[in-house]
């Protein structure tokens, strides 16, 4: 290695990561894991991510404040990680305004690295758009920015940091943005909802890394709106009624083909878009990548318990072990 000590600082590099004479310095640290040192506050498992964001009204516009930290964060009994996160919470706080609101949302650096916050999917003035270096100047540490815009869309959107996603994005930094429509009379209705945020993690021997599709990097803990099953939400139904789930992709680097038990759904709307009725279609299974997101609508046909759950095993498994039947991106919908 070309590199010195004062390269790279106190950075702790994944186990199986490959570096050689041409591994830059700026690598090594987006892969480096997460300080402990750094850590400002620690939530149990029965703190919950994805809670409503309050606002204020200031001459008519809705204000929101994110703060984004380092945590520390249970998303299994026992198993905890060091995350990067909005407002203390792992997805961040749920943003909800309706179409033709105006907005400002003052965002708060608390964190070690730079940072800025893209609105995924969001038509705003190109200022307000997020891309660090592009659009603005980084947020720094200890600094803050405002991002004002009016909604001009509904649907379901979220959140993400547009400065070092690799490693801010993949240790926690992410959050829905759910748009109502200004004509109620436009949403596809249900009797129940619950948006599905997905999340991959790197945790070894104590440490956390930012999860990567690359040497050293892969995850081997999978989680649901920030908790891994059995430490995953169970949803209460009852025969004949209906589910909304909103599945966002708010993971970095895998492609997770998010399957129902108990019979098909109706997929009515994809990345924010509300599809027409000739449009929407039954299936059982849809492929989730980053960044996308769809909304279906699940009926409650027979008694028991039905999963909501990843297709791939190992996304269903923690550090490559069940747990009661499974874990990872696994949940329940408990039908009476």
């Amino acid at each position: 290695m070309r590199l010195s000590s004062r390269d790279v600082g106190d950075s702790i590099m994944p186990p199986g990561m490959i570096m050689d004479r041409t591994t830059p310095a700026d690598a090594m640290r987006d892969m480096a894991a997460a300080n402990p040192n750094d850590v400002r506050a620690s939530y149990g498992l029965g703190v919950r991510g994805d809670r409503p964001l309050a606002f204020r009204i200031e001459n008519g516009v809705k204000v929101f404040d994110l703060r984004a930290s380092v945590i520390n964060w249970t998303i299994l009994p026992g198993v905890s990680v060091v995350a990067y996160a909005y407002n203390g919470q792992v997805p961040g706080p749920r943003i909800h305004i309706r179409e033709g609101d105006r907005v400002r949302i003052d965002v708060h650096n608390e964190l070690p690295d730079i940072t800025s916050v893209h609105w995924h999917g969001l038509i705003v003035p190109n200022q307000m758009d997020g891309p660090a270096y592009v659009t603005q100047a980084p947020i720094e540490p200890g600094g803050s920015y405002s991002y004002a815009f009016t909604a001009v869309q509904h649907g379901t959107y979220f959140y993400h940091p547009h400065a070092k996603p690799d490693r801010t994005q993949a240790l926690g930094l992410y959050g829905a943005l759910v748009i109502d429509p200004s004509d109620p009379a436009t949403e596809v209705a249900a009797d129940h909802e619950y948006v599905v945020q997905l999340q991959e993690w790197l945790l070894r021997e104590g440490l956390t890394f930012p999860a990567m599709p690359m040497e050293g990097g892969f995850a081997n803990y999978f989680t649901i709106n920030g908790k891994a099953y059995p430490a995953t939400e169970t949803i209460p139904m009852k025969v004949g009624e209906t589910l909304k789930v909103r599945f966002i992709g708010t993971n970095n680097g895998m492609v997770h083909p998010m399957h129902i038990h108990g019979g098909p759904f109706q997929v009515v709307a994809i990345d924010g878009e509300t599809l027409a009725p000739a449009q929407r279609y039954m299936a059982d299974t849809v492929l989730v990548g980053p960044g996308q997101r769809y909304d279906v609508v699940w009926t409650a046909r027979k008694p028991g318990k039905w999963l909501i759950h990843c297709h791939i095993p190992h996304h269903t498994a923690n550090n490559n072990v069940e747990t009661q039947g499974g874990g990872g991106l696994m949940a329940v919908i408990d039908v009476r």
